[in-house]
């Protein structure tokens, strides 16, 4: 066999290869990953097999080679999903948003990562310049509404004086879990009437959600705040264990992943149900810790809109590490509202950009 012909049968199995995996990621929206973990990956790489593809793509055209239809097959549904990652706005479609609008809501979500994210070069030395940074920002926002995750407090006990004086004039309503150094859980503030309020905590995590009803504008609606299970990998030290060679590393890192997998599908499916009881609209603001071609925002966003998809522009990325890879933060109106804008201003304060959107109600 000549060399020609091996490498053209190898450029072939490449491509398959990388379509299949990207095909895959189609459907890992539609599987639960807690029968099916491993679909949940092909979803997460729903960017770089994309990539990927497009370049296999290029190069088959430049050569000439019928094979170019493999990945052209393979990346004609992304059309359907990439605005999910990436939007351009024009000022026409902006303009269009504004028009009509009366009555609308600001609404912040915000994973601050217990203020624990030190940036010198940003005159960032601890978790208290750090905390007050975030409330800057906050404040500097005059939200109606705000969800943070992985907050952080000095105690439990101290926790409502200790947000009151940072958020003059906001409601909190929070659960936290205490531990030896201080407390952390989701918050939601807000200066609106609150009529209702309650959590969510799912078995064996330190994840949960936390819902509260409000009115305003004479409407009356519920705001969930989830923080859903973490992948608690570290990035550098899986880096390391890779350039070590370090099995243990590896597969520690191999189970995290599972477990947060198989966990997720359990949480959402439990804040689905509690939402299918509601008596009035809802929104779902968080951490979702998954990406858009995920089980877990086919799920979350049914009879919702994405507000970064509605009234987004550029990239919709907020995990500072992957950027502009990973979106794992949403702010999610009920159907029949209307996102205005949608920005995710890049704050080197948490390990997560903040998520900032006006909603039309």
């Amino acid at each position: 066999m000549s060399k020609n012909r091996i490498f053209g049968l190898t450029s072939r199995l490449l491509m398959s290869i990388v379509a299949g995996l990207l095909i895959l990621s189609y459907l890992s929206i539609l599987i639960n990953p807690a029968k099916v973990w491993l679909m949940s990956l092909a979803g997460l790489f729903f960017v770089p097999l994309s990539i990927v593809n497009v370049i296999l793509l290029l190069w088959a055209l430049k050569r000439l080679s019928r094979s170019f239809v493999i990945p052209l097959l393979a990346l004609m549904p992304a059309f359907f999903f990439v605005g999910r990652y990436v939007r351009f706005d024009t000022e026409e479609e902006v303009s269009a948003r504004t028009e009509n609008v009366q009555e609308s809501l600001k609404i912040v979500s915000y994973n601050v990562g217990r203020f624990s994210l030190h940036d010198e070069k940003a005159g960032i030395h601890n978790r208290q310049e750090c905390a007050d940074s975030v409330f800057r920002f906050l404040q500097e926002q005059d939200a109606d509404i705000i969800c943070l995750q992985e907050f952080h407090a000095p105690s439990a006990d101290k926790a409502k004086a200790y947000i009151s004086g940072k958020m003059n004039g906001y409601k909190a309503e929070y659960y936290l879990f205490p531990t030896a150094h201080g407390a952390f859980g989701n918050v939601t503030l807000s200066r609106l009437p609150v009529k209702d309020k309650g959590k969510i905590k799912f078995d064996g995590s330190a994840n949960l959600a936390i819902y509260t009803d409000y009115e305003a504008r004479g409407r009356s609606f519920r705001v969930y705040n989830c923080h859903f299970e973490s992948y608690n990998v570290s990035l550098s030290g899986l880096v390391r264990g890779l350039v070590q060679r370090d099995s243990t590393v590896i597969s520690a890192t191999g189970d995290k992943m599972r477990r947060s997998i198989t966990r997720r599908p359990k949480q959402v499916d439990q804040v689905f149900s509690h939402i299918e009881q509601c008596p009035v609209k809802t929104f779902v603001c968080g951490d979702f810790n998954d990406n858009p071609m995920s089980y877990t925002y086919y799920r979350m966003t049914r009879d919702r809109k994405d507000t970064f998809v509605e009234a987004g522009n550029g990239f919709g990325a907020t995990f500072a590490a992957l950027w502009p890879m990973l979106r794992i933060d949403y702010i999610l109106c009920p159907e029949s509202y209307a996102p205005i804008t949608h920005f995710t201003p890049r704050l080197p304060l948490s390990d997560h950009y903040p998520v900032v959107a006006e909603v039309g109600i």
